[in-house]
Parts: C-alpha cells; structure tokens; sequence
C-alpha cells in the first residue's frame, strides 16, 4: 500500500494534525475499527465516518488501540498519549482527498466497470482474466460507492499494474465523481436496466447517470461497450462520436469488436456455458464453469476489456475457463446428503430482469420440482408493486412454487400467485430482521454497511 505521513494526510484532506507526531508513517485505511491491524503492514488511517445510527468519532481511541497510524476526525476526540489525530472539516470527504493523493502513486491503471447488473460478477472474472499476465487488484465485495471504492483505492498494493475497480450509484452525479476519483483507462459499460427508479423517471435517465463513468477517463482511454444494449450503445455512440475510442462487444449485435458465437449451456447437466469467443481474427472456445447464460455475457464482457487492454483470445479463454463463483453470484451447491437436491444461491442481488434471468437458468437445470425463495426488489419507485406482481406471475407461470419475502410491498402478490394454483409461503419481515440482529456486536455495522450501493431485498 502507498504510504503516507501524517503530514501528507492532513495537508490532502486540508486539515492540520492536533496530536501526535507528523512524521508519522501511515498505510492502508479503515473505517471500522475492528478492522485496523489486520493488514501485513500496520498503521492504517483511521477515518471517523457518521452514520444513520453510530459515530465512528465513539471508536477512535480503539482504532489508535489497535494501531492505526493515524485518525481523521471532524470534532474534537479523547485519543491515547501519543497517538495521530488529523482534524479536518469533513471526514467523508477528506476520505476522497486522500484517496485521490493515492491515485497518483497506485495503481498504474484502473478499469471502472458500470452497470445495472453484472458489475461485480465482471469485475471478479476480469481480475481473474487480467492476473494471468498483471499484478491486479480489484474492490472488495461491492465497495463501488463513494465511502467503498476510495477505501478500496487507498488500499491498493503500491506494487498493482492495473485495479479493477466497480462503479454504482443511486443518483445522478455519483459516478462523475467516482469516475475523476479514479480516473479510469478503461471505461467498462454492462447494462442499462429498470433500477433506481425511485430516484429516475426513466431508464433514459439511468443510462444518462451510468455514462457519468466517461467523466474521468484517461485521454487515450477506452470505453468497452455492449452492443446488444439499446441504453448503452447510445450512450457509447455518442462518446465515439465525439472522437472516443470505442471497443464494442455482443451476442447478437451485427458490426462489434468482441464476439461470443454458438453460446449454449454445458452439456451433459454440468454446470456452466459454453461459447466461441472471436476478436481480430482469432478464436477460441470458452468452457465457463459458472451457471447460467447470463454469466457468460458478463464473461464476454470481461473479455473485452482484457482485449482492449492487450490480452491475446486464447490467453482469455483459458483464464476465464478457471473461474469461479462470487459469493450469492449463482452458486450451484449439490450436496451429497440431500439426494439430489440443487440449491442456486443468486441472492446477491435484485431486479426484475435479474430475476427474470435468474429463473429462466434455473430452469435450464433437471428437476422434478423447482421453487423459487423471492425477495423484494427495492428502488424501483411508483413502479415498485407492478414489477413485484408481474415477477411473481412469471415465476408462476414457469412452474416455479414460490416462497416470498413479505417486505411490504405488494399484498396483491400472494392473491395473484394462488390464482394460477402454485403454492406460496410468506417469510415474515420480523423473521428476518431477528435472524440479523443475531450476528453479535453490530455497533459500527451501519458504517460498514454504505461502503457499496445496495438495492438488494
């Protein structure tokens, strides 16, 4: 990790050290401090963020405890004899300043991937692409907003050649700012799709908010576009019309850069798809290990980005042939007691063409009898109960009996799913939020919690 010294800290996030030596070495940040010194290298920033419920200024003296090299705080702190305090106006936004004097050091290249899905899933398989020949490092989970990606930045290795870095937001203007803090070579578009409608009037307008990724790219930068996306082939057009160069992928779409030809799942009931990968003249066949078409999609757009950053098609191939699942990204579990029984865990993430995808891989699976646990879908504005509705019709309507998240949202859907004679049981709200608060000390939790975007139910 790049380190700092105090007195480069305070003066990044204009701020002026009350104690503590200014000389002092830091590495490395954290904004819990339970996870201060769990690094190689010690001595992590501290940064005292609000939130919703807790103060991060009421666990300072436990981060310096514990070794922190440094604590950014905006009011006035008890801290242990000797110990770094750097006083500053803001701490979220002197978060950014720091991670900004970062950059400049580390990493020698970024990749900003964007998107209404398929963020994260792209980002694991890009990094997993890119380490075949990089030193690579890439953010954590989905730590893809302004608290989780400058966190992320400021603990990149110093050594990394390129981060790979997701992208989200939940309103306009987020990603502009992402975008000049990160300052991306490679500007990596998935999809456009209905989320974050409680905050847009139209997915017009969601596209409009994601091409804010283009706000900071390189000079010489690329963006890596998916054709077969109305939303995001706008967008990029429009960015290649003004001079940008553009890399295009697709399944479908006529005239792009990066191919997958002969998709189809893997025979024989394994887990997985395959596809001919073609870019430049060459190919090669891809066998991904991760369920459902969908995922290679996001595969091809992994693909891409590594071409335009230079990786040859059969070094592609061959890395993304070793993949493996991110946690809640459908995860096939098929264990050996339960006699036959599959479980797809997919539960990262929520929207109704997610689900909608998510059932119709499942299906792809033999079974005799298939259920599909629903939960809500959030931030999808006035529109929020038709798309709850019409998702759990789909379900239906495919043979799926349903177990469904009562959050709230539509008590026409236990109606409607019974019309069509499927079965139904309902997991209460309270269930679960007693299930949540039976993790243990959670004090710091709802800091930890706004590291990444979350429209997850």
């Amino acid at each position: 990790m790049a380190r700092l010294l105090a007195d480069e800290i305070a003066r990044a996030a204009g701020g002026r050290i009350v104690s503590g030596d200014p000389g002092t070495a830091c590495a490395g940040a954290a904004i819990d401090s339970r996870a201060v010194g769990r690094s190689d290298e010690g001595g992590e920033i501290f940064f005292a963020l609000r939130g919703e419920h807790t103060d991060g200024h009421r666990f300072v003296a436990d981060a310096l405890a514990r070794g922190a090299g440094a604590a950014v705080v905006q009011e006035d702190v008890e801290a242990p004899e000797g110990g770094v305090v750097i006083r500053v106006e803001d701490t979220f936004r002197a978060l950014q300043d720091v991670a900004r004097l970062v950059r400049t050091r580390t990493p020698r290249r970024l990749v900003g991937i964007t998107g209404s899905a398929g963020k994260t899933t792209t980002k694991e398989l890009l990094a997993a692409v890119l380490e075949s020949r990089f030193r690579v490092s890439k953010t954590v989970g989905n730590f893809n907003n302004l608290i989780g990606f400058p966190l992320c930045l400021i603990n990149v290795p110093d050594d990394t050649e390129w981060m790979v870095a997701e992208m989200g937001m939940s309103s306009a203007g987020e990603l502009a700012q992402l975008s000049r803090l990160g300052r991306p070579d490679v500007a990596l578009f998935t999809v456009v799709r209905p989320v974050h409608l409680e905050f847009f009037a139209s997915v017009a307008e969601i596209a409009e908010a994601k091409s804010e990724l283009l706000a900071g790219l390189a000079p010489d930068g690329v963006a890596v576009a998916n054709a077969d996306d109305p939303e995001v082939a706008r967008i990029a057009r429009r960015h290649q019309d003004g001079g940008g160069r553009v890399i295009w992928f697709g399944v479908g779409a006529e005239e792009v850069d990066v191919r997958a030809r002969d998709l189809r799942p893997a025979p024989d009931g394994e887990i997985g798809s395959r596809f001919v990968l073609e870019a430049g003249g060459e190919s090669a066949e891809v066998a991904l290990p991760l369920h459902g078409l969908y995922n290679a999609e996001n595969a091809l757009a992994a693909a891409a980005a590594a071409r335009a950053i230079g990786l040859t098609v059969p070094e592609i191939a061959a890395a993304l042939g070793a993949v493996r699942p991110a946690s809640m990204r459908g995860v096939v579990h098929r264990p050996a007691e339960t006699g036959g029984f599959t479980l797809i865990d997919d539960s990262y993430n929520s929207n109704p063409s997610a689900v909608e995808r998510a059932l119709e891989s499942a299906r792809s699976l033999s079974g005799a009898r298939r259920i599909a646990v629903l939960g809500d879908m959030r931030e999808l504005g006035p529109e929020g109960p038709r798309f709850h509705r019409e998702t759990g019709e789909l379900a239906a309507r495919q043979g799926f009996a349903l177990v469904v998240g009562d959050d709230g949202h539509d008590p026409g859907l236990t109606c409607r799913d019974v019309d069509l004679g499927e079965e139904l049981a309902r997991v209460e709200k309270g269930d679960r939020d007693r299930r949540r608060r039976g993790g243990g000390d959670a004090d710091q939790e709802d800091v930890g919690d706004q590291v990444g975007e979350d429209h997850r139910g």
